[in-house]
């Protein structure tokens, strides 16, 4: 039996005396972590506001096996937030998509979440209205043509069902129970609520695709009311990629259990604790880049130049080659070569340990 076929659902339960102090806690990182961005001059803080979104924008699909273009999701998102980066890369409908959901998420956090938000939210993920090969129902609750929503592995013939949605003459009435509570302000903690929220949205799994990615766009909604704010620093989204396996586990063995879910809570806190720590990492990052170019400010470089160095500093994935120079610059071999020389020579540049067939660059810690 799953939660939602029990006579209790939706009422969920926890232990909250077990859940205190670690909601405190993260609650205390949290705004921490803001009043240590309030710090930050202007352009580093939009800088890690850019990279933390991008990072939330490419992991959240990468969490259902879709790789986007790194490059293509930084420059959408700069153009919509106004940012000069320099030249932008122009971005693919797929992508323009999950960026509009993201930002309309975080950006218009006080808005309420609707049946037509969230229609458009899913338009915006299918621009094709296919999810792949397969045709689907798009900016509209699933119907359930093909048989009931479930969630499965293994080969064709031998599947292992992992967990089956409530059926689609369900959706208006259970989405309209989950939207009254979502929009409501019934004194809740907003952390807990986002918890809440994540599961109970993915219960529900109203859409034929694009569920999870949606869930994690309401996530990140309900954080950024729960900080007053839509600067995101952290991304969940990419906390829970680390996570994977761990993540489809405790929903699944949520799913299958009584509606007490403070052990998916429990994961969740813990979840955001580490999303919080990691924004060390893209600190660092960010003020890495900044000293980079206040120490090579002054340099005489090329276009190409430019635009390869701050794809090395905004995460650049892979192994920079002569080869891939000449793909991204759009030039010849020769050229690549000639524009990785003379970085060489300025210490810019220096090659990859390691050697292999292709020799490979990496930057300089100067």
């Amino acid at each position: 039996m799953y939660i939602h076929e029990r006579d209790d659902w939706p009422n969920f339960r926890w232990n909250q005396s077990r859940l205190t102090s670690r909601l405190s806690a993260v609650r205390h990182r949290q705004g921490r972590l803001i009043g240590r961005m309030e710090t930050l001059g202007f352009e580093l803080r939009a800088e890690a506001i850019l990279r933390t979104l991008s990072e939330d924008v490419l992991k959240s699909s990468e969490i259902e096996g879709q790789v986007l273009d790194r490059a293509q999701v930084r420059s959408s998102i700069a153009r919509r937030l106004g940012m000069d980066i320099g030249a932008l890369t122009p971005a693919d409908r797929d992508v323009e998509g999950v960026v509009e959901m993201m930002l309309d998420a975080t950006r218009k956090y006080d808005e309420p979440v609707t049946n037509e938000r969230l229609y458009a939210w899913h338009a915006a993920l299918f621009p094709t209205g296919r999810s792949g090969m397969t045709k689907i129902t798009v900016g509209a609750w699933r119907a359930d043509q093909s048989g009931p929503m479930q969630v499965v592995s293994g080969p064709v013939g031998r599947e292992r069902i992992h967990y089956q949605a409530p059926a689609a003459p369900q959706l208006e009435k259970e989405m309209s129970t989950f939207l009254i509570w979502f929009n409501s302000a019934d004194g809740s903690d907003a952390v807990l609520k986002a918890a809440i929220a994540h599961l109970w949205f993915v219960t529900i799994h109203p859409f034929d695709d694009g569920n999870g990615r949606i869930a994690r766009a309401l996530t990140d909604l309900m954080l950024a009311r729960s900080e007053g704010s839509p600067q995101r620093f952290y991304s969940m989204s990419a906390q829970i990629r680390k996570d994977r396996n761990a993540y489809y586990d405790i929903l699944q063995t949520t799913q299958q259990h009584d509606l007490d879910i403070t052990n998916w809570i429990d994961w969740f806190l813990d979840c955001l604790d580490q999303a919080v720590t990691s924004t060390d990492d893209i600190l660092a990052a960010v003020i890495k880049k900044a000293n980079f170019w206040e120490n090579h400010g002054g340099e005489q470089l090329n276009a190409r130049q430019r635009s390869i160095i701050n794809r090395l500093l905004d995460g650049f994935e892979g192994k920079l080659t002569t080869s891939k120079w000449a793909k991204l610059s759009k030039c010849s071999q020769d050229t690549a070569l000639r524009d990785i020389n003379d970085l060489l020579t300025r210490d810019i540049l220096v090659k990859a340990p390691g050697g292999g067939r292709s020799t490979s660059y990496i930057l300089t810690n100067k």
